[in-house]
């Protein structure tokens, strides 16, 4: 009797164990691993994506999670570095072992991800990545980013429509732009438009990703004479080549393109009417700049913020609807469905790109030293393109909008 009773009660040990571990593992969080500039040249960005990645979870939470388990970040520093990146991503993947992956801020750092990714057969969400999925077609991988089913030459090419309506027609063009991922993406477009517009090319280098004195190259260009000046830079760049513009007094007819940076902690603008409208997205920026402050980050977070949030929207609303993490089912309906989010509605080509193209130019005019407020609203800023949205017309030469 006695070995029966204990073989009973073993039983009933081990099926309270069997009945109660699922319950357990539904109770684990969902982790949601990535990278991000916490430090290093790009940390001012960086930052403003962690916190909206941050308010989305919580604002899940709030409401008990995703499939009734909270959500988790786990996330590390990558310094802005691309070479810290395959060891971090590698990290979560095989020693956290999280459920889902998206990315670092910005096309340097989502590139040196996707091999490992790709190789663990993961799915993977880009911020602010320009092309990284044009080598490889890789159908669990999905971009947020406003430039449409092709990026690279939609890219700039608003940019340079409007300057080839200006008379007389510039004839002449210089590509500046760092010797990295993002760089080398934004000039493949950029010289993709030159050709089908007929414009000469005098001056085309890329300068060293580590370059602290920009003027050199400014003083290279001005020798080269160009009618315009397209310029793909990331934040330290933008900031050294505008001093460097300044200190050599560059002429041209028109100056700019992808100066990341210039819309940080600056203008409603970068999104510009767009915003308006645009379900939860006023909600979701009074949530960020209540926090900012406290975080020492940009405190209005008209740039990178929306977007981060809006691509968690999107992985919470495919994980509710597929109603399981499966990457292979998310995926296909991540490709199958549109989402609503505060950035408007977003729908994805076989390639992980936005199906229609959402991107404005802008001109900056009229700003005086470096005080935030002239900033808030769209005295300052002229929407050139595209035409639906225009507000004014560009200021030609540069040099005249430049106030010279």
């Amino acid at each position: 009797m006695t070995q029966i009773r204990r073989a009973v009660c073993f039983a009933i040990a081990v099926l309270a164990l069997l009945l109660g571990a699922p319950a357990a593992r539904a109770a684990d969080p969902i982790r949601i691993g990535f990278s991000i500039e916490l430090t290093g040249p790009l940390a001012a960005v960086g930052k403003t994506g962690l916190l909206a990645f941050q308010i989305w979870a919580e604002d899940v939470n709030k409401k008990g999670g995703l499939l009734g388990r909270k959500v988790e970040l786990v996330y590390y520093d990558d310094q802005g570095n691309p070479s810290n990146v395959p060891g971090i991503y590698t990290k979560l993947i095989e020693i956290d072992k999280v459920d889902l992956l998206i990315s670092s801020y910005g096309t340097n750092l989502v590139a040196p991800a996707m091999p490992i990714v790709m190789q663990k057969n993961r799915l993977f969400f880009g911020l602010f990545a320009l092309g990284v999925n044009e080598p490889f077609h890789y159908p669990k991988y999905f971009s947020m980013l406003v430039f449409g089913p092709d990026p690279k030459p939609t890219f700039s090419k608003g940019w340079f429509d409007i300057a080839l309506k200006q008379n007389p027609k510039p004839e002449t063009v210089a590509l500046v732009t760092a010797d990295a991922e993002f760089g080398r993406n934004a000039l493949d477009g950029a010289r993709e438009n030159i050709k089908k517009l007929g414009l000469k090319t005098v001056y085309d280098r890329a300068y060293p990703p580590t370059t602290v004195d920009y003027t050199p190259i400014i003083r290279a260009v001005q020798a080269a004479n160009p009618d315009l000046v397209y310029v793909a830079s990331y934040l330290p760049d933008t900031v050294g080549i505008l001093r460097a513009v300044a200190e050599t007094g560059l002429t041209t007819k028109m100056f700019g393109g992808a100066l990341v940076g210039t819309p940080t902690a600056s203008l409603r603008s970068q999104m510009g009417p767009l915003l308006n409208g645009l379900p939860g997205i006023w909600d979701f920026l009074k949530q960020y700049q209540a926090k900012a402050p406290a975080e020492g980050i940009d405190p209005l977070g008209y740039f990178l913020p929306p977007f981060a949030y809006g691509e968690m929207q999107i992985l919470g609303d495919a994980i509710n609807a597929v109603g399981s993490l499966d990457e292979e089912k998310l995926a296909q309906y991540m490709h199958s469905h549109s989402f609503k989010t505060v950035v408007g509605e977003i729908s994805f080509n076989p390639d992980g790109e936005w199906t229609e193209p959402r991107n404005l130019f802008v001109q900056y005019h009229g700003i005086k030293g470096n005080d935030l407020d002239q900033f808030r609203d769209d005295s300052r800023i002229t929407i050139l393109y595209p035409s639906q949205y225009k507000s004014g017309e560009v200021v030609w030469p540069y040099n005249k909008a430049r106030g010279e």
